[in-house]
C-alpha cells in the first residue's frame, strides 16, 4: 500500500467516536492488510498532525443469506488514533 489514501478508508461516525473526539482519539475505517505503523503513517501524512497512539480492531464478515444462496459480508478494520496534546483538531463536519 503506497498512497496513504488507500490505508484510511473514512472517518466512523457514532456517537461514541464523538465522545472520543474530546480526548483527541479519532476513528477510522482502514484496509484490513494495513498495520498500525501505516495507519500512524497514513493520519500524519493526510492530516498534517502528530500521532501518539493506534488501536485497531478487526471485524469478521457476518454471514447473510438470501434465500437458499449465502454468503458473507466484507470483513472490516477499525482504528483509533490518539493525537498528541499540540496537534490541531480534526474537523469532519467542516462546510
Amino acid at each position: 500500500m503506497s498512497n496513504a489514501r488507500d490505508i484510511i478508508k473514512r472517518p466512523v461516525i457514532t456517537e461514541r467516536s464523538t465522545e472520543l473526539m474530546e480526548d483527541k482519539k479519532y476513528t477510522f475505517e482502514v484496509d484490513v492488510r494495513a498495520n498500525k505503523t501505516q495507519i500512524k503513517d497514513a493520519i500524519e501524512e493526510i492530516f498534517e498532525v502528530k500521532v501518539t497512539n493506534v488501536n485497531t480492531v478487526n471485524y469478521k464478515g457476518k454471514a447473510k443469506r438470501f434465500g437458499r444462496y449465502t454468503g458473507f459480508t466484507p470483513k472490516r478494520k477499525k482504528a483509533i488514533v490518539q493525537l498528541s496534546a499540540d496537534s490541531k483538531e480534526l474537523d469532519f463536519f467542516e462546510v
